[in-house]
């Protein structure tokens, strides 16, 4: 396999991990959901992650890696990841899936700044499937109209889920050097990826505007 295929299966690798875990943790938190209405809504998130999966995995089987290695490469790091943000209410589980899915398109686009075209229509068709977490807006908006007081403690809860993410994934990038090279183009150092990080913040303080937290 050469560099750039490796490189290539082990950043495809890195986005089957997460949507593995983000699909598990869904069906966890699913639990929590009060009314028909939610769990079906949560049943289409469930669905779109999982069409993530599969169209994810054919692409780390075509750049000669496997599915099932790649997911157990990253498991920790997700693990660890949704173990310190564990929603601890139906309100933090709403918040923490418009976030979680809004921060897996918000990353999908920060590489299309930076991927090659290799990899660009992969994560531009993952990204434009993207959305199913919309329902959790016109829940917390309402449930901020019915108690004010939710505001503060939410928009914390919102803050840290960034700030868990990027810490995470910037531990995956350090020992990653190849997937480094593949999106920094040669300048793989996690200075230049503070840049790339920054372009996710700017989109997850729109998203946190969107559910009435900013």
């Amino acid at each position: 396999m050469s560099n750039t295929s490796n490189a290539d299966a082990k950043l495809y690798g890195l986005l089957l991990a997460g949507e593995f875990a983000a699909c598990y943790r869904l069906v966890d938190e699913s639990a929590m959901a009060p009314t028909t209405p939610d769990r079906i809504a949560i049943a289409r998130l469930i669905a779109a992650e999982m069409a993530h999966f599969e169209e994810l995995a054919q692409q780390v089987t075509a750049a000669g890696g496997d599915p099932e290695a790649a997911v157990a490469a990253y498991a920790k790091v997700f693990d660890d990841y949704h173990d310190v943000t564990t929603p601890s209410s139906w309100l933090e589980a709403l918040v923490k899936m418009y976030i979680g899915d809004g921060l897996a398109a918000d990353f999908y686009a920060e590489l299309a700044d930076a991927m090659p075209s290799s990899v660009e229509q992969v994560a531009a068709s993952v990204m434009g499937s993207t959305g199913s977490s919309e329902f959790a807006v016109d829940r917390v908006r309402a449930a901020l109209a019915a108690d004010p007081s939710l505001r503060s403690p939410l928009a914390l809860w919102g803050r840290r889920l960034l700030g868990e993410a990027i810490t995470h994934m910037q531990w995956v990038l350090a020992e990653e050097d190849a997937v480094m090279d593949l999106l920094f183009a040669g300048d793989g150092t996690l200075a230049t990826a503070a840049t790339f990080f920054d372009g996710i913040a700017a989109r997850h303080a729109q998203r946190m505007a969107d559910l009435g937290l900013a």
